[in-house]
């Protein structure tokens, strides 16, 4: 393991420790993420399990019904609104966070474009990576 990722919201009202390495590490072109992120897709990285975890603050969450037809519940700073986190009733071990609310982006290294069927033309991602019309077998 190198070191733990951390991050959070933009005023810093809500923090992640995460001390495992990512699973998946993905752009999602679906159009919850489109309405999400305000352009094309979403960034994220998903972590095995929430025993490796640590949150501070109080964070808001949505629940809604994703493309997949199952319930993801977003997680986001009530003060300053940023997208921090995500969770999965169908998935409930897997805890997703937001590239951008890392305390080092750069540490993002997408693995592939989920929900391609639904991406637009203008949102250009990388040719290289292999894209999936929904999401991948786990």
């Amino acid at each position: 393991m190198s070191e733990a990722y951390t991050g959070g919201c933009a005023c810093g009202a809500v923090r992640y420790g995460i001390s495992c390495e990512p699973v998946f590490m993905n752009d999602c072109q679906c159009r919850d993420c489109q309405r999400k992120s305000g352009t094309g897709h979403g960034s994220y990285l998903t972590f095995p399990g929430k025993s490796g975890v640590k949150l501070e603050g109080e964070a808001t969450h949505w629940d809604i019904v994703g493309d997949s037809g199952n319930v993801k519940t977003r997680a986001f700073c009530p003060t300053c609104g940023s997208p921090v986190y995500m969770t999965f009733a169908a998935m409930p071990d897997l805890f997703t966070v937001h590239a951008a609310s890392l305390d080092d982006p750069s540490r993002y290294k997408p693995q592939a474009v989920t929900y391609r069927v639904s991406g637009y033309a203008w949102d250009q991602i990388d040719p290289a990576l292999p894209k999936f019309d929904k999401m991948p077998p786990m």
